[in-house]
């Protein structure tokens, strides 16, 4: 009996053992999943946004991208149904139709992600890639003061120290840029320095307050993971075509909605639309830490891609101010001492991403938190971690 008992124990312990494995090994595909999407959205957005002739319509790029991403949910809805198709139509009217309430909820964030996912066009079509990268870490710190300001949440004095070298860092890198702008967007007539910034910042000002009201208004709420990108994306399609009428209607009743669209700009979409949802996949499997160096690695990686896709020059300041920032996001992601305040701070939740993307809150509202990648609600996590 005891030779029995001692070899259960022996194999809970191996079982253990290869969990553990198992479970560290999804954590490095995490973190290459996180470093590849972060960076390559941002160079191929910036790389086709450069390439001389014909400009594809950005506004149509967030609509599609939007389409693609609710054609997706509802066939993982349908297949988690066994593909009973009556089943799946039952539940998405009780849950998007006469559950309307909630689903009126997602309108204000929807429409905060979409303007965000536009502005993202407008500033990395204007900004250099690295640069860009480096700025939208800003989404940190106004996240953290929209989470301490609408959610009485309390930031750690690490995190507290961390935002200030933060935005030091950010300002380092836009004085540099002043003094010596990217060849390609000084000698363009097409790219406005000063429109990317304003842009970058307001995206990181919305995608601040759009997370931190995300948590606030859908505390509690246990819709599953994909009916919320449904909702999400049924207001971000109607109001990405209201944009896309606003501001370019004319010019594509003349030359098409797919006027522009080349094989790498599909590339692009594909990768906003379902990059975002592959992130929110594996995002469970990564704590804070590697998440925040996650993000820190991606802007080394688009820094050195962008000097050789770009010619971007990196000098001593850029090297500094870039420096900075990613300390600071790995300083920010750190778990709070013990002993500190109990409540976590929803921004590390959002920082996690450099695209599009939508992100804030604390381990209970991990389900409904925005990504950068262009509004990807992502799972809850298996470990404690924020996105």
């Amino acid at each position: 009996m005891a030779a029995g008992k001692h070899s259960q124990a022996g194999e809970e312990k191996a079982a253990s053992r290869g969990q553990s494995e198992v479970n560290r090994k999804l954590k490095y595909i995490s973190l290459a999943v996180l470093v590849v999407q972060n960076a390559s959205l941002i160079l191929s957005i910036r790389y086709v946004r450069t390439l001389p002739g014909d400009r594809f319509f950005a506004t149509s790029a967030v609509v599609m991208a939007e389409v693609l991403k609710v054609l997706t949910c509802l066939l993982i809805i349908l297949l988690q149904k066994r593909c009973n198709v009556k089943e799946t139509l039952f539940f998405l009217v009780d849950s998007i139709v006469f559950q309307y309430k909630d689903t009126l909820k997602l309108a204000v964030p929807s429409l905060i992600y979409t303007l965000q996912n536009n502005l993202q066009y407008v500033a990395i079509s204007n900004l250099p890639a690295a640069t860009f990268q480096v700025t939208y870490q800003l989404k940190i710190l106004t996240t953290a003061l929209f989470s301490v300001l609408m959610l009485r949440k309390s930031l750690s004095r690490v995190q507290w120290v961390s935002l200030l070298l933060l935005f030091a860092g950010v300002a380092i890198v836009q004085v540099q840029q002043e003094g010596k702008k990217e060849a390609s967007v000084s000698d363009s007539s097409n790219q406005n320095y000063m429109a990317g910034l304003v842009a970058v910042v307001i995206s990181c000002l919305s995608s601040g307050f759009a997370g931190v009201y995300f948590e606030k208004i859908l505390k509690g709420s246990s819709a599953s993971v994909w009916v919320r990108n449904v909702q999400l994306g049924i207001f971000g399609t109607a109001l990405g075509m209201l944009g896309l009428w606003w501001n370019d209607g004319a010019a594509i009743a003349e030359r098409g909605f797919l006027f522009g669209y080349t094989d790498m700009v599909w590339c692009v979409i594909f990768n906003q639309a379902f990059g975002g949802l592959l992130v929110a996949v594996v995002v469970k499997y990564a704590d804070n830490i590697l998440k925040g160096f996650a993000t820190s690695f991606s802007i080394i990686v688009s820094t050195v891609m962008s000097i050789y896709l770009f010619g971007f020059h990196v000098d001593l300041l850029f090297t500094a101010g870039a420096g900075l920032v990613i300390g600071a996001v790995y300083m920010y992601s750190l778990p709070k001492a013990a002993g500190g305040s109990s409540s976590s701070s929803s921004s590390s939740s959002s920082s996690a991403s450099s695209t599009l993307p939508r992100t804030a809150g604390g381990a209970e509202m991990e389900a409904f938190l925005p990504k950068a990648q262009g509004g990807v609600v992502s799972p809850p996590p298996a470990v404690h971690a924020t996105d």
